[in-house]
């Protein structure tokens, strides 16, 4: 039995290149490609500085998400890989608190990974939400 998905994507070359999309929703349950710190042309932002990183994967997950006319506080799940623990954690809990408009009620799952995609990134966000 085929299931229904409904696929969003950001428009960048690299969702054809490796044939992927950038969120999924089947039923009431929206899975996310992990995302990064890039802006509306595919250019890095914050190359060096994590909190601008972090900062700019979030615009991209809000972008998904209003796509399918939710917002951040259904976010149920989140997994963070990062290249430099100690400096996500210096800024992470404040930001989350910034980004999600006080405590999040999601879990977390952070995981410090020798590199991503490009050299420059310092982080990716991967998440899952419901509707």
């Amino acid at each position: 039995m085929k299931i229904n998905k409904e696929e969003k994507n950001l428009n960048m070359p690299w969702e054809l290149e490796y044939g992927y999309s950038q969120a999924v929703k089947v039923g009431d349950t929206i899975y996310m490609s992990g995302q990064i710190s890039h802006d509306e042309t595919g250019e890095i932002v914050g190359a060096g500085d994590v909190e601008a990183q972090i900062r700019q994967a979030y615009v991209n997950i809000k972008k998904l998400l209003a796509e399918y006319g939710v917002e951040m506080e259904n976010i149920v799940d989140e997994t963070w890989f990062v290249t430099d623990i100690e400096s996500a954690d210096a800024v992470g809990g404040k930001l989350r608190k910034e980004i999600f408009s006080g405590n999040p009620v999601a879990t977390l799952t952070v995981v410090q990974i020798q590199r991503l995609a490009f050299p420059e990134l310092l982080i990716e966000i991967k998440c899952v939400a419901r509707i």
